[in-house]
């Protein structure tokens, strides 16, 4: 039943003070009393023998009975409760910390979230020691993960919501203390609410969609990590040494080696934390789903028409497209090449199954109404950057195509994660400087061993979420990696 106005604001009113008669009676008698005392210890001081040793003693009465009021006001305060005690919980425990009474409005509104992992023995009572030692710190548990161990004990994974003044120094100390050691712990954001088994289903129907996805999904299901992927073979055709890793992968501590459905090995380094048995399969699984589906694009296409009215296609390309790239590599001019691998090319073929291929990145190709490849976009992970890079036909260029491909890879590198891309070129590709202009980011110019590096900022994407995902040593674009 609803309150009104005139009620509540009637409740709300301060009450008056109420003046407690009996006090002041108290406090006349004892006034009398002390009269009475101080006349009968004036009169002995004056006409006793003793009359110093009665001062001294009467000193010392008066020191204790100070000391004894002193006790007993701090003991029976009426002083008001704390700011933040919650008005309607009488049964708040004295002595409590300041986070645990605090309403629950206030401390959510305040809390931090943190990704927590410790390793534990594996024995009853273990766990519940710890989730105490975490209430007592005033946190809430909202998610839990046990990951056994092979040789004895449990890695307990926890997704916690604690006050925003406790220090992760602190979180530490209260786990040690319950038992947990090796303890890894960071901040996580609202995306980590999502759990586990939704997460993992998620990857899966992405990588499941796209074969590009796979280092993707590896990347997200594992945290922070960095991937390699090394080709059976290097661009030279020589065996890749690492590649050789057993159908079963392995795991090593902070490393991990899977093969490559398309050849190769997968090798995921995580220095800072180790892997555990139950996300080595996980990651495992990941894989021999990509291996039964078999190479897949997404077949989406947008039809463009050009300024002077002609009509392209964009799509995603793959190995499928390598004959009708090489074709478009015959029909361009040296210079044009040029400008795109900064030097001559021998043999593009080697290039195009790297290039085309979806461990190392996204490819977009751009056809004419008869089905003829006239361009190609390539979003390119390159270690802990990502690069961009255009070829487009002489008869094709300076119509918009370079800026409509270079455009969506912008866009597909911002769904990736990544933070940054650059373009490696020449100052006397205009075409290049200009598409990269027109993105309209934050653009950094670089001098780098002859060539022009113009790297393009995406603010609006964290820096944590950047894509580890390396090209093998000798890269396609045919200049050495950045340090």
């Amino acid at each position: 039943m609803c309150m009104t106005e005139r009620n509540r604001a009637h409740a709300s009113a301060p009450r008056p003070h109420r003046h407690h008669w009996r006090r002041d009676v108290v406090e006349l008698a004892a006034l009398f009393c002390a009269v009475a005392v101080a006349d009968a210890i004036a009169n002995l001081v004056v006409h006793g023998p003793r009359g110093p040793i009665l001062l001294v003693v009467s000193a010392v009465a008066l020191l204790v009975t100070a000391a004894f009021h002193t006790w007993w006001a701090r003991r029976h305060s009426h002083a008001p409760p704390p700011e933040n005690t919650a008005p309607s919980d009488p049964a708040a425990p004295a002595g409590a910390p300041e986070h645990a009474l605090a309403s629950p409005a206030d401390t959510k509104s305040s809390a931090a979230l943190w990704r927590m992992r410790t390793t534990v023995q594996d024995e009853p009572g273990s766990l519940a020691a710890l989730c105490t030692a975490l209430a007592r710190s005033g946190v809430d548990i909202l998610t839990l993960q046990t990951h056994p161990l092979p040789e004895g004990g449990t890695v307990d994974e926890f997704l916690l919501r604690a006050p925003q003044a406790l220090p992760s120094c602190d979180l530490t100390r209260a786990v040690a203390r319950a038992g947990g050691h090796s303890t890894w712990i960071e901040r996580a954001d609202a995306h980590d609410l999502v759990d586990t088994p939704t997460r993992v289903l998620g990857l899966a129907t992405r990588t499941a969609l796209d074969a590009a996805e796979l280092p993707l999904a590896l990347r997200q299901l594992l945290g922070r990590c960095t991937i390699h992927s090394i080709p059976a073979t290097t661009l030279s055709g020589r065996p890749n040494a690492g590649a050789d890793a057993p159908v079963e992968g392995v795991l090593e501590a902070t490393v991990m080696r899977l093969r490559d459905p398309s050849g190769g090995a997968i090798t995921v380094e995580r220095p800072y934390l180790p892997f555990t048995p139950t996300e080595f399969a996980r990651a495992r699984a990941l894989v021999e789903l990509d291996a039964r589906l078999g190479p897949r694009v997404p077949r989406s296409q947008d039809v463009l028409t050009l300024p002077e009215g002609n009509e392209i296609t964009v799509r995603r390309a793959d190995g499928s497209d390598r004959a009708a790239a090489r074709a478009m590599h015959d029909r361009c001019s040296d210079r044009t090449l040029g400008l795109r691998y900064h030097g001559p090319v021998a043999d593009a073929d080697r290039y195009l199954s790297h290039l085309l291929s979806p461990r190392f990145g996204r490819t977009l190709a751009a056809t004419t109404a008869s089905g003829k490849l006239v361009a190609l976009g390539h979003l390119l992970w390159d270690g802990d950057e990502t690069e961009v890079a255009l070829l487009i036909e002489d008869d094709w260029q300076r119509r918009g195509i370079g800026s409509e491909l270079l455009r969506r890879l912008i866009a597909m590198a911002v769904e990736a994660g990544c933070d940054s891309v650059y373009a490696v070129t020449q100052s006397s590709n205009t075409g290049m400087v200009a598409a990269m202009r027109g993105l309209g980011l934050p653009l950094d110019y670089q001098i780098e061993e002859g060539t022009l590096v113009i790297t393009a900022r995406l603010d609006a994407t964290p820096v944590s979420s950047r894509v580890p995902y390396e090209l093998p040593r000798e890269s396609p674009r045919g200049h050495q990696h950045r340090p």
